[in-house]
């Protein structure tokens, strides 16, 4: 993925690519895991400094992407129209016109469906798959989503369109909105997009980010940035279960201390794997000039998440670890193991 964000670090940016090597291995998608940034606030762009930056970005790394290479797709600040500017910059770099180089494109040039959905969509299948675990239902679960991005408006329209949660609780980077009752997510993304903040949505009280985080719910999915869910908030967190909808939104410590309170985490490099695994769908359709139908994908999606999962879980009661560590280390296997049968060269 390539984010476009002020806070874009080079630290952040090596981390995020190990992240997403453990996140291959973890569902099994043949992609090495990699990483990109540019530090710039696009909202405060216009639509052509937003091309102009795209287009010389990708002319610098031009030279190490290829859809035999490294294949970039779209994360924090980029979307398919900033994909479809580096498809295009890459064509008339390299005269090579594979639809294979980027994913998160625009249907119209080789995207594939469900994609835009995709990370929230693997997050909505691995909580089915833990509830179910757990026999639990999931109709009626109270749900709390931290962030309101492509990710987190997505995980809380599914999960109340398709599953029948009650959606209690959203917020976005200037604070939250909180209904016992629930809302249904479109009405307050539509109320985001007259106002440009989930808060003031009518017949619901505004909350800050920190009191979504500890309040009182079945499933807490934080989707925003990195390390929100301190040991201060972890020491206060009343969900029954934390879905890690982001990238590392949970530090180390919160993470301890979240285990010593029997809170389970399903961990990012499991729970948003979905991104990542409908992107090796889309450069497979596209290597093939063969595409799939909504059905298919979701098909797929669902059962690389669903068997994920089980292994994941499979692992960490093997171990008696919790599901972070029973990921790392299967993921770690799954690459050792991968670098070992290659041998050395020469």
């Amino acid at each position: 993925g390539i984010r476009y964000h002020p806070g874009v670090t080079l630290d952040e940016v090596k981390a995020l690519s190990i992240w997403m090597t453990w996140k291959c291995a973890v569902v099994g998608v043949p992609f090495g895991g990699a990483k990109g940034g540019v530090i710039c606030d696009p909202k405060a762009l216009s639509r052509r400094e937003l091309e102009r930056l795209t287009r010389r970005y990708t002319a610098e790394i031009t030279p190490f992407i290829g859809p035999d290479l490294d294949i970039p797709a779209p994360d924090i600040g980029t979307d398919a129209q900033v994909m479809a500017w580096i498809l295009d910059t890459y064509w008339e770099l390299t005269g090579d016109r594979s639809l294979a180089v980027v994913t998160g494109k625009p249907l119209e040039i080789g995207g594939s469906l469900v994609r835009e959905e995709a990370t929230s969509r693997g997050i909505m299948d691995v909580i089915s798959a833990t509830l179910q675990e757990r026999r639990m239902d999931i109709k009626g679960a109270r749900v709390a989503v931290q962030g309101f991005g492509n990710v987190g408006y997505n995980v809380a329209r599914l999960l109340y369109q398709e599953k029948g949660c009650k959606i209690i609780a959203l917020s976005d980077s200037s604070g939250g909105t909180f209904s016992p009752d629930g809302f249904d997510p479109l009405k307050v993304y539509e109320h985001k997009r007259r106002t440009g903040s989930v808060q003031g949505f009518e017949g619901a009280q505004d909350i800050s980010n920190e009191e979504l985080l500890v309040m009182d719910c079945e499933l807490l999915v934080p989707a925003a940035l990195e390390d929100t869910i301190t040991s201060r908030i972890a020491e206060n967190v009343q969900a029954r279960m934390v879905v890690e909808g982001a990238n590392g939104p949970t530090t180390p410590d919160a993470d301890e201390i979240l285990f010593q309170r029997g809170i389970p985490v399903l961990p990012d490099i499991l729970a948003n794997a979905g991104g990542v695994t409908v992107s090796y769908f889309e450069w497979t359709q596209g290597l093939q000039r063969l595409f799939w139908t909504k059905e298919e994908v979701r098909s797929q999606l669902k059962e690389k998440m669903t068997v994920a999962y089980e292994r994941v879980s499979a692992r960490a009661e093997k171990e008696k670890v919790d599901m972070r560590t029973a990921a790392n280390l299967l993921a770690l296997h799954d690459v050792v193991r991968a670098m070992d049968i290659r041998g050395l060269f020469p």
